[in-house]
């Protein structure tokens, strides 16, 4: 079979590393992709928006089944136009992709569902948020309501700073349309974890816990990314917990979902917050997470294109999954300035001695060909992938890769799975 992967990140470096693997899968493209993808799909220079460009192209290559890697094809109704053609496509559908690309419609929908999560208010009025702020105090989050590239989350530690962020999507436009809405939450202490499942609407098929690194520098400080590294399993995530997820979480989402006429059949991402025990949602993300992904499909035994070819088809029966014993880590090397103004074009040295070292793969994000050389082309720019017996010996092995690869302002963090070896 042909498959087709949309998007251009480490997400989608995984997955065409994965679907690759399949017997089932005689081609791979990837539209636009990158520079490693490049090595194992055929790249297309398609964006990820032109969905009248990549319907076309899948027709024309008889494509038998299409995945979807980033929010935004996914709120665009890519999923909606290709099956309306007679086309198998993984993915949320318009209007279920609104659990990502609307905070509101999500925080609104937990409340109606009693799925547990911060308090919140919703304000498109500069004045009456400020106020909200000062009534609630600090710290509080705030967040534009439409999708920012993970960059949409402001950790305020004071009232000041909340004020100024409110100023900034609000008043000032920071993230154009996506802050003409924004959510204000109650500030929750805690663990973070990232929990995915596949689901055909009522079954529920979970993949192995993991935890994302979103701050920009190590001790878990600086301004928020779109993720500076993850790891699976997470130690935080214990079977009471893994339990709680399913019956609190995804059951009453899933069925809410449903409730409100926009079934939900795709992978669902719950973003928690841990605490003695007990649990809330931060978020859900209608797709893949990046860079969980990178740790999960690394350690995912099972051949993933039966799983989502059932997931598209809205039949999970049957389906389970198997995982390699191993831990996996993924340290994302990023652009210096990332998540702010970074360069581009700074020459990439070291992937074949990555390349040779057991154990590693060096999943690419923003890459690019330029002159027989592989140049940064983007903020996250590789997520280094080690496979251990342990999450130490994982570490161990992602940093050595790390450590092989260098460019002009190299960044990343030191510290990714630190909280594991801490439990």
């Amino acid at each position: 079979m042909k498959v087709l992967v949309i998007g251009s990140g480490g997400r989608e470096h995984a997955m065409v590393w994965k679907i690759a693997q399949s017997p089932l899968v005689e081609e791979v493209f990837c539209a636009p992709g990158n520079a490693g993808i490049a090595g194992q799909a055929t790249c297309v220079s398609l964006k990820v928006d032109d969905i009248d460009g990549l319907l076309a192209f899948a027709q024309q290559k008889q494509i038998d089944l299409t995945v979807v890697g980033p929010e935004l094809p996914l709120t665009l109704g890519v999923v909606d136009r290709f099956r309306a053609a007679g086309l198998t496509i993984f993915g949320a559908t318009r209007d279920a992709a609104q659990i990502e690309g609307s905070k509101s419609f999500c925080k609104d929908l937990m409340a109606k569902y009693g799925v547990p999560t911060a308090s919140y208010g919703t304000f498109t009025d500069c004045d009456e948020a400020v106020a909200f702020i000062k009534q609630q105090g600090a710290p509080i989050v705030v967040k534009a309501d439409g999708l920012a590239a993970g960059k949409g989350v402001i950790l305020a530690d004071t009232v000041e700073q909340a004020v100024a962020a409110v100023e900034s999507i609000l008043c000032e436009g920071a993230f154009g349309s996506a802050g003409a809405r924004v959510v204000i939450e109650e500030f929750l202490e805690g663990e973070e974890a990232s929990f995915l499942a596949f689901t055909d609407g009522e079954r529920i098929v979970p993949l192995a816990s993991s935890q994302d690194h979103k701050a920009a520098y190590d001790g878990d400080t600086g301004p928020n990314t779109g993720g500076m590294g993850a790891y699976s399993p997470a130690p935080v995530v214990t079977p009471e917990i893994h339990d709680k997820i399913i019956e609190q979480v995804l059951k009453p989402t899933i069925a809410g979902m449903a409730a409100e006429g926009c079934a939900y059949s795709s992978i669902l991402y719950a973003g928690l917050m841990i605490k003695d025990g007990e649990l809330k949602v931060l978020e859900f993300n209608a797709r893949f997470g990046d860079p969980e992904t990178q740790p999960l499909l690394a350690r995912l035994k099972s051949d993933i294109v039966p799983v989502l070819l059932a997931c598209a088809r809205g039949d999970l029966s049957g389906v389970e999954l198997e995982w390699h014993d191993k831990a996996a880590v993924c340290v994302v090397m990023a652009s210096g300035g990332y998540p702010g103004d970074y360069a581009k074009g700074h020459a990439i040295d070291g992937l074949d001695a990555a390349a040779g070292i057991e154990d590693l793969v060096v999943f690419h994000a923003g890459t690019t060909l330029q002159d027989d050389s592989i140049v940064t082309a983007g903020g996250r720019v590789l997520g280094v992938t080690g496979l251990g017996t342990t999450v130490a010996e994982a570490i161990e092995r992602a940093y050595q890769g790390v450590k092989t690869i260098n460019w002009k302002d190299v960044h990343y963090r030191s510290d990714i799975g630190r909280k594991a070896l801490n439990r």
